[in-house]
């Protein structure tokens, strides 16, 4: 490593703070599961879904990578950074039982297409539309969280007539207030785990950067991966070794990290589209951890018909976290 390289990678861990430099981030180990990539490949994942199979479909000038099962009504499943359609793995099955569940690489993720733009959230609910008219269906119920969760809010923004039920899972659209967030965490509230009352979410800054993080992360980005899964879950264990090797493998390349940051390049212009869309008419089903709060100001003016349900003892990824609570609340608002 160069000195000009090793400056970079030493900013980077002063402005992160003691979580790379503790013990534990010091000399981070693989994830167990990384060393046999075989097994965390797309199709070894999908082999432990029964009745699950992989597709690809060129659609809106990208190739969307999706894994379906089950038969019944469409129900679409986006994820979110620093994940891949593997993050609904433990509700999928139990959601097949009546519906066709569809869960999707979103733009940029996974092995769906990395392009050179295309991240804001209206053109990638375009994608999705366009995917679920691909797969035959008029209109789904689309289920999304974290940056997944901005994509369904769109998709129910744009094509109302497309949507059946939206859930939108821990975070919602960017809007206005995120010009309000603070670039300081408050004295005292910044540590290992994220402080519901005052969340500091430093990363959407960092994301902001072009060409950096590509430059300081590839190769590395599990660090910042780890970081992220030890602050923002409840539970560690919930997403376990082999999860965290298929993400720690989904982001490792230059191309990945670029397009997950592109997502977050994308806010300023997700809250132009914003201010131009209408209020949301169909039944809309929100799932907050540590976002319930913001999922509750954020949707409360936004929507007709909306139902709040706080995860109660949930980090971020609460379909991870909480699986049989999410199925039942999404089952419950389904029926």
């Amino acid at each position: 490593m160069n000195t000009t390289a090793r400056s970079l990678v030493a900013a980077l861990a002063l402005a992160l703070g003691t979580a790379f430099t503790a013990p534990a981030f010091a000399a981070p180990k693989a994830p167990a599961a990384a060393a046999a990539p075989a097994a965390v490949s797309d199709a070894a994942l999908v082999k432990t879904l029964p009745g699950f199979q992989e597709g690809f479909a060129d659609v809106n000038g990208v190739r969307l990578h999706y894994v379906a099962g089950g038969s019944g009504s469409p129900v679409v499943l986006l994820p979110g950074w620093p994940e891949t359609w593997w993050a609904f793995h433990k509700i999928m099955p139990a959601l097949a039982r009546h519906h066709r569940v569809i869960s999707v690489d979103l733009r940029g993720m996974g092995a769906s297409s990395m392009p050179a733009g295309g991240y804001d959230k209206k053109t990638m609910a375009a994608d999705i539309e366009a995917l679920v008219r691909h797969l035959g269906y008029d209109k789904a119920t689309v289920i999304g969280h974290d940056i997944g969760s901005q994509v369904a809010y769109a998709y129910a923004a744009n094509f109302p007539q497309a949507t059946d039920k939206l859930v939108l899972i821990d975070v919602p659209h960017p809007d206005q207030s995120l010009y309000s967030w603070p670039i300081l965490p408050q004295a005292g509230t910044f540590g290992d785990k994220i402080d519901d009352a005052h969340p500091f979410a430093w990363w959407f800054a960092f994301h902001q950067v072009k060409g950096l993080p590509e430059q300081l992360l590839e190769g590395r980005q599990y660090l910042e991966q780890e970081w992220f899964f030890r602050y923002l879950l409840k539970d560690e264990g919930a997403i376990d070794a082999r999860d965290r090797a298929v993400y720690r493998k989904a982001y490792a390349s230059r191309a990945a990290i670029r397009a997950g940051n592109a997502w977050y390049q994308a806010f300023p212009q997700d809250i132009l589209d914003d201010k131009t869309y209408g209020t949301l008419t169909m039944p809309v089903l929100a799932i907050g951890g540590p976002g319930y709060g913001w999922l509750q100001a954020v949707l409360t003016p936004k929507t007709t018909n909306l139902k709040l349900v706080k995860a109660e003892g949930s980090g971020h990824f609460v379909a991870e976290e909480k699986p049989a609570e999410t199925t039942a609340w999404i089952e419950d608002f389904l029926n």
